[in-house]
């Protein structure tokens, strides 16, 4: 059904972009049809397509030629499922010039417009599985993750502020001086109220083996947060707890990942998550970091230790904490469950529960954090 839904996505864009209406319902039944006849046989998707996604008859060339193109592409593939590449195709319909003599010449030729496919390789990265990266890939991940806005929800300050609304506490300072420029008659008075300020982000991430083939992209995306606020904590847990923010709060990433790595001496080992958090709660968490604030957790919930010890840390971070966010790569895999012991223990305590498998899951992570 996923290699049926990436094709029918793909597809739809496709129409879209060559100017045939294709709504998400009409999508989503053209995805049903696939599931149930398969996705190999040609005439079978093309009927498929051509029952659930057009509804003029005046697009139906414009539909078997967007068809040919985008089946022409796929065969070229090798025959396999449409990769993240076609979810983002764009199609270019090329016109000819706009005169009417030109048309009409056309017309009489009974040349048809030309339809091109064209990729994009950020689209391409952003739907690809960390886990399929090579170096130039990650290299090219860390500069689209720095433009990642990870703007936490706000939470009301002490400090005290001009109010627009006209209610709070009187500031007598600034209503006397501009009582002063009307011959002290004290016309309007003005108020102050509580000003806001961001949330703290704490982004704790496994670093365990279980891991390493997404700890490498997700501590890039760790690093663009650290480097990108002020207010952002990071820590790596293994078998240990290991404070990272000051190593990461280089601007370039060669060095903050170099200083990362000397600093941190358990990578791709054990796990042991409810250890390391209880670490952080004693340490620094319910001591006061973490009251108030946004936590996220990167990990695949794979551990070693007691799952009783990291239900109970959970619960005492989740008494402190704003909310809690569960970042699992995992959790795109088809048919995935949280069965592992430390992910069930977790759970309960989690307020979101999301992807982090690639650069569109981290983009959906951002916007969880924001809410």
């Amino acid at each position: 059904m996923a290699d049926a839904a990436a094709l029918a996505t793909a597809f739809g864009r496709v129409l879209r972009g060559a100017g045939v209406p294709a709504p998400v319902d009409s999508v989503l039944t053209f995805t049903e049809a696939l599931g149930t006849l398969g996705v190999d046989a040609r005439e079978s998707v093309y009927w498929a397509g051509r029952a659930t996604l057009v509804h003029r008859p005046e697009d139906i060339a414009t539909y078997d030629r967007a068809f040919a193109a985008f089946w022409e592409q796929r065969l070229a593939m090798g025959g396999a499922e449409p990769e993240p590449e076609l979810v983002h195709l764009t199609i270019a319909v090329d016109d000819g010039p706009d005169d009417a003599e030109s048309d009409a010449d056309e017309a009489e030729a009974g040349e048809e417009p030309d339809i091109t496919l064209r990729f994009s390789r950020t689209e391409v990265l952003r739907h690809r599985d960390f886990a399929a990266y090579n170096a130039a890939e990650l290299h090219e991940a860390q500069q689209l993750m720095a433009d990642l806005r990870l703007a936490g929800s706000l939470r009301r300050s002490r400090r005290l502020v001009r109010s627009r609304r006209n209610r709070g506490r009187i500031d007598l300072r600034r209503t006397v001086r501009t009582a002063l420029r009307a011959e002290g008659e004290a016309i309007r008075t003005l108020h102050l109220e509580p000003g806001t300020r961001p949330r703290r982000l704490i982004l704790l991430i496994d670093i365990s083996g279980s891991m390493e083939t997404y700890a490498r992209a997700l501590l890039r995306f760790v690093h663009a947060a650290v480097a990108g606020r002020q207010k952002v904590e990071a820590f790596a847990i293994g078998t240990r707890l290991t404070r990272m923010t000051r190593e990461l709060g280089s601007r370039d990433p060669d060095v903050a990942l170099r200083k990362a790595g000397e600093r941190v001496l358990d990578w791709s080992g054990g796990t042991r998550l409810g250890d390391g958090l209880r670490q952080f709660n004693d340490e620094w968490g319910v001591r006061g970091l973490a009251r108030g604030a946004i936590v996220v957790v990167l990990s695949d919930g794979w551990d070693r230790g007691d799952p009783g010890v990291l239900g109970e840390q959970m619960a005492r971070l989740s008494r402190v904490a704003h909310r809690i966010i569960w970042v699992n790569p995992l959790k795109v895999t088809p048919g995935y469950a949280p069965l592992a012991r430390g992910m069930a223990a977790a759970l309960p305590y989690v307020d979101a529960f999301v992807e982090g498998h690639s650069l569109a899951a981290l983009q959906e992570l951002a916007e969880e954090i924001s809410r």
